[in-house]
């Protein structure tokens, strides 16, 4: 745990994080379900899930999934999973982080959480997909590739109009690594 002083913003998508209080980063349970399902739903441009989804992320693949709350108030997720067929790689779904939290770094502390941990003890490679125009995620994974001096490839991978449905902007593969394993 560690203390992380934050302004209030004025709107938190109906989520209440306190102006200043204790930041823990913890693996989700059942009930975090909803309310990461509620804090998707205030961060676009992330995609919508279910609820049923997020509860099957905070269940099934809680070891690769972080919560970050402040004084107990949900403040940011990740959801990510390692592929069955990639033995050194985590493949990050989704980071959302609350109005209010932002701007501290909280997403590059999640990511360094769950990088951190024992389920990705063998991970050497980072992948994610990022559509072009979201500056906010660009910034992010590169600031981590930085903090771990690997590289950051992308390529076009799920296409507009071919694998995405029209207005989908194409998603690009970003890979991020090789990088020593269980950075912490």
């Amino acid at each position: 745990m560690e203390t992380a002083e934050r302004q209030r913003a004025p709107e938190s998508g109906g989520l209440a994080i306190p102006a200043e209080g204790r930041l823990t980063l913890r693996t989700p349970t059942v009930r975090d379900g909803l309310p990461v399902n509620a804090l998707i739903a205030a961060c676009p441009p992330l995609d919508p899930n279910s609820a049923y989804c997020n509860l099957l992320q905070c269940t099934h693949f809680a070891q690769t999934c972080v919560v970050a709350t402040i004084d107990d108030e949900l403040a940011g997720w990740v959801s990510a999973y390692l592929p069955p067929d990639q033995e050194d790689a985590v493949f990050v779904w989704q980071v959302a982080v609350a109005a209010s939290a932002r701007g501290r770094g909280l997403g590059r502390q999640m990511l360094a959480e769950l990088l951190a941990r024992d389920a990705c003890k063998a991970v050497r490679r980072l992948t994610t997909t990022i559509t072009p125009d979201n500056k906010a995620s660009w910034a992010l994974f590169a600031g981590l590739a930085t903090s771990l001096d690997a590289a950051l490839d992308d390529t076009p991978w799920l296409i507009e109009g071919q694998h995405l449905p029209p207005g989908h902007a194409t998603e690009h593969l970003v890979t991020i690594g090789p990088f020593a394993p269980n950075r912490g």
